[in-house]
């Protein structure tokens, strides 16, 4: 299977993606991670990335979508994929489309993780984040066991900038925003599963495991 996670920040799409891929046995592809890795390894596509990224300007599409394809054809990859953070818009969408079909491969779901913006306020405002591993906690919902401290690897949490009423409305703003029409692409091609984000991530996760196998077994 080939799938698209979609979510708004804080709708949770870097846990269930953790999740669904320890349940179904696939690859977990974040946008994020796949700059991070080119860059570490100096390849001639993570310098391309970080000529754009130094000058504070968006990687191309093209770029992008290399890497993502340059990912896929990785033996991890074999079973499937989940795609975490990209496409982020119906341009990247149809970019990605078309560089899949040239390997005779594309996208089987678009799985949207739909949260109140109520909810997402709660859950950004509250968040902390590990400075070493990035571990993701929460005051209310996942708190550390010692204050400041991340459970995983001990470093020191801390709170990004961002994180705060005004700019999270802003950045929830620009997000549906580009995301109304990219469901929307996803929806005319019977391909989008919207599925109730809210809840505990056990429910959650079963929730979205559950419409994905239902939806597989139709086909």
């Amino acid at each position: 299977m080939y799938i698209v996670l979609l979510g708004a920040p804080g709708a949770g799409k870097g846990t269930q993606a953790g999740a669904l891929t320890q349940e179904l046995k696939l690859a977990h592809i974040a946008s994020g991670d796949l700059f991070r890795q080119a860059l570490g390894k100096g390849t001639e596509l993570g310098l391309q990335a970080k000529a754009y990224m130094e000058k504070g300007q968006l990687v191309p599409n093209e770029i992008t979508i290399k890497m993502v394809l340059e990912r896929i054809t990785s033996p991890d990859c074999a079973a499937g994929i989940i795609l975490d953070g990209f496409p982020r818009n119906v341009e990247q969408a149809k970019a990605l489309d078309e560089a899949l079909k040239l390997q005779k491969k594309g996208i089987d779901y678009a799985v949207y993780i739909k949260v109140s913006e109520g909810e997402l306020l709660k859950r950004l405002t509250g968040r902390w984040i590990c400075r070493k591993c990035q571990a993701p906690f929460h005051e209310v919902s996942s708190p550390p066991k010692t204050k400041g401290k991340c459970d995983k690897c001990g470093g020191e949490l801390y709170q990004r900038a961002d994180d705060n009423t005004e700019t999270i409305k802003k950045r929830l703003e620009v997000f549906f925003a580009e995301t109304a029409p990219l469901i929307e692409y996803y929806s005319r091609t019977n391909k989008l599963m919207e599925v109730q984000g809210e809840g505990s991530m056990e429910d959650i996760s079963a929730r979205i495991i559950s419409a994905l196998r239902a939806k597989n077994q139709k086909k």
